[in-house]
């Protein structure tokens, strides 16, 4: 988490208390990829990050993204690769992102509702008594892009 960040710490308690106990879903490092892409295709997209190993250094870091790469280990739950890819997805080819802002927000939201199924109603309500602000009407990325375009 960087200091220009100030959101990313409120969004991760918000994952802690509402995200990971609805979706404990695990997911092998094997299958990651197969589920980026077909995210990313739910997304109108081309050109999904690729998948690699998170090294093995990495101690404190859980997984990251860029709009290129999602580095994840041997295994992950689900919400932390949407998390993930709504990096890539609020992210450009020149390393700019959204952090965890209000747009990288929306992006989240909306990869939790439409994949994890999780209720959009109780997961704005959350977001609203966490105080975490998102973008109300972000569109989604344009067709076959992917990613900020700067």
């Amino acid at each position: 988490m960087s200091r220009g960040d100030p959101q990313a710490r409120s969004v991760y308690a918000w994952e802690d208390a509402v995200v990971a106990p609805r979706d404990r879903t695990p997911v092998p490092f094997a299958r990651l990829q197969a589920l980026v892409d077909h995210v990313w295709a739910e997304e109108g997209l081309r050109w999904p990050p690729r998948v690699r190993r998170l090294p093995g250094q990495a101690r404190r870091t859980v997984a990251r993204a860029t709009r290129l790469a999602i580095e994840a280990p041997a295994e992950l739950p689900s919400w932390v690769l949407l998390h993930e890819v709504a990096h890539a997805l609020t992210s450009d080819v020149d390393g700019n992102n959204a952090g965890h802002g209000p747009d990288f927000v929306a992006a989240y939201l909306r990869l939790l509702v439409r994949h994890a199924r999780l209720d959009r109603a109780m997961l704005e309500a959350s977001l609203v008594a966490a105080g975490i602000a998102w973008t109300r009407d972000l569109p989604p990325p344009p067709s076959g892009q992917g990613g900020r375009q700067g």
